[in-house]
Order: C-alpha cells, then sequence, then structure tokens
C-alpha cells in the first residue's frame, strides 16, 4: 500500500506491507499526493510530519527487517546517531570492523531515510553523498535535512 504525502524536502511515497513500515522513497516535486489508506500509513506521515515540526522527536514505528546481517548492524549504528549530529563513513566503519566504502553502500541501500537517517554520516572532508549521489538535489536534500537538524 502506497501513500504520497508532501515534505518540505518533497514528496514521499509510503510503503508499508504486512503491519511494517516497507520503504520511503524521496519523490520528484511533480508526484501526486495520495492520502494514507490504512492506520499505520497514516501514523508514518504523522511522524514524518512530527519529525519535520521538530528534528528532536523520535520515531515509533514497526520496521520491515529485509535486510543483510551487516546491513542490520549499520542500521543499528545509524539509529544511535542524535539528531543534530553526525558521524564519518570512517568512524561507522572502525565501528563496524568494515570499511567505509561498504557503510557508504549500505547508507545508500537504507529503504527508510528519514526514519533510519542515513543523511547524519557525512565524508571525512564535507557533507559526502546522499543515496548514491554526490552532486545534485539529493546533496541539497541532505545539506537541507543536516540543517533542519542543527548539524551544519
Amino acid at each position: 500500500m502506497s501513500t504520497v504525502i508532501d515534505s518540505p524536502v518533497g514528496p514521499l511515497s509510503i510503503h508499508v506491507r504486512a503491519g511494517r513500515l516497507d520503504c520511503i522513497e524521496i519523490c520528484e516535486r511533480t508526484t501526486p499526493l495520495t492520502p494514507p489508506a490504512d492506520e499505520l500509513s497514516r501514523r508514518v506521515a504523522e511522524q514524518i510530519q512530527a519529525y519535520f515540526d521538530d528534528p528532536d522527536r523520535p520515531f515509533d514505528l514497526p520496521i520491515a527487517d529485509h535486510l543483510t546481517p551487516f546491513q542490520r548492524r549499520v542500521r543499528a549504528a545509524l539509529l544511535a546517531i542524535p539528531p543534530g549530529q553526525v558521524r564519518s563513513y570512517g568512524d561507522l566503519a572502525r565501528e563496524l570492523d568494515s570499511s567505509p566504502r561498504a557503510v557508504g553502500g549500505a547508507c545508500r541501500n537504507n529503504p527508510l531515510p528519514l526514519v533510519v537517517p542515513c543523511h547524519r554520516v557525512v565524508a571525512s572532508q564535507g557533507i559526502g553523498g546522499f543515496s548514491g549521489a554526490r552532486t545534485g538535489r539529493w546533496l541539497e536534500i541532505k545539506r537541507w535535512l543536516l540543517e533542519h537538524e542543527g548539524a551544519y
């Protein structure tokens, strides 16, 4: 089931399946909005709006777990980064006994941006990438999110 809500970073498509949040996609600005069709989609939409109103507001949602063991470890590390703070890919790699590139790959494949805050991971020399992009709209979104949280 899909819902598309408006947000400061553009329309967000919310996908729920089997009673869990499965995916959030940042869509093109022209994507039509669709209201929540079920209770979980409504809760997700409300909590996303609450985050945009106050970035310190935590998410409390049932989330799908179709990740590899390494992606689960990266997810746990991302969820431990408080709003307004950042960690480098290298810092997380050392913590996870991995490589910065592997951490970046896991962040790039994060199906739940905002809820699992991959935007809080930056390069050692600058902002780094977002959703696999190093320039353009995606980087503008990452910068906006970090500024919203007071990290940049």
